[in-house]
């Protein structure tokens, strides 16, 4: 089996037990109200970053976002999502400013629950708050041998513009896409309708890196490759697709989708709404009640005997197959993730050293630092 190595990084690392970390934040969790079962999942869905690589969802936003919100009551760490609509294969929650860390992920097992008695489970959501990996939650879907689609918006916050507009108007938006393939390697999609995520932005911001070209441009369109531009409004995302010419509509339409799926199907709040008009160009709004897309889909019910499985099978496998055109083998979304999470629980997960400051700072033991789980 070939092993992806680590992600290039600049910067010192400090390494800690995956088992470490997510009872650490767990507990930090719990000791800010969230009840333990669901603090637990929450850790679970925030330490995934981490553990697969995607490090600006991970516990970078720990003391940037997700603390922040509970502290400022923005989240209700004793909410109960509520069932505003039941029709059997669908319904329509309500989270009521539930952390979204775990509502989201409790919104997939709920409709993977409808799912394996109807074949399909849809289960729009209002009321969300900031979920994190949208992959996470969906990839739970694949656990199962269903297959998970999750999407989320960013409330009424807008960080995009349109292509050839001059305000900000919808989120980064993302949208995941999850199946059983290869034994331990799921198919799992998980993209910002933007370029990237404002996560990756804020990142490279932090450890003083410059980002790649057609990341940011400025209001004429030049690329910008300083990511703290943004904070200073005077850089914006770009959509997937880049120029209008090279396809941004694309993007755009994706990110579209995703409004109309998460928001306008459960009521949430939307980003092209009325009040964006008053932008100034820049980001602006706030992403309070966010809405969720997740449909899950039984393949055993639809095709029974085991026919998607191995089908599935086949189709991955043939991917990996396919022969190399320079160097690197031909990999499907999910693989690397997959090769990294199981490297880093075996080896523990390398920190940022800010973010290991941070989390000392927040309690966790400097004693925990280690080579690896033991």
């Amino acid at each position: 089996m070939t092993l992806l190595p680590e992600i290039a990084h600049s910067g010192e690392r400090t390494t800690v037990s995956y088992a470490r970390l997510h009872a650490f934040t767990a507990r930090l969790f719990a000791e800010h109200g969230i009840p333990d079962h669901r603090a637990h999942l929450a850790a679970e869905a925030l330490c995934h970053g981490d553990l697969c690589g995607f490090d600006s969802h991970g516990l970078f936003n720990l003391t940037r976002l997700y603390l922040p919100l509970l502290r400022s009551g923005r989240v209700d760490p004793t909410a109960e999502p509520t069932t505003r609509i039941d029709l059997g294969a669908c319904a329509v929650l309500d989270a009521r400013r539930a952390l979204g860390l775990w509502a989201a992920a409790e919104a997939v097992d709920a409709a993977a629950h409808r799912a394996l008695e109807h074949g399909v489970g849809l289960v729009p959501v209002r009321g969300g708050t900031h979920f994190g990996c949208a992959g996470f939650h969906a990839a739970r879907a694949a656990e199962r041998g269903l297959v998970g689609i999750v999407a989320s918006n960013c409330g009424s916050q807008r960080i995009a513009r349109p292509p050839l507009g001059a305000l900000a108007m919808l989120g980064t938006n993302p949208i995941s896409v999850a199946a059983p393939a290869l034994e331990g390697h799921p198919f799992v999609l998980d993209m910002s309708t933007t370029t990237v995520p404002t996560g990756k932005v804020r990142v490279a911001a932090s450890d003083g890196e410059r980002v790649p070209p057609g990341w940011l441009a400025d209001d004429t369109g030049n690329p910008v490759t300083d990511p703290a531009a943004v904070d200073r409004g005077e850089a914006h995302l770009r959509w997937l697709g880049g120029e209008p010419a090279t396809g941004a509509h694309k993007g755009f339409g994706l990110g579209l989708v995703v409004e109309v799926l998460s928001a306008l199907l459960s009521g949430a709040g939307v980003g092209p709404a009325p009040a964006a008009l008053d932008g100034d160009g820049g980001p602006h709004g706030r992403d309070d009640d966010i809405g969720y897309f997740v449909l899950v889909l039984a393949p055993d019910l639809l095709r029974p005997g085991g026919a998607f499985a191995a089908d599935a099978r086949s189709l991955f496998g043939t991917l990996l197959d396919c022969p190399a055109a320079a160097g690197e083998p031909v990999r499907y979304p999910g693989w690397h993730e997959a090769e990294r999470a199981a490297r880093r629980r075996r080896d523990g997960v390398p920190l940022r050293a800010s973010v290991h400051r941070e989390l000392v700072e927040l309690g966790l033991d400097e004693s925990d630092v280690d080579g690896g789980a033991r």
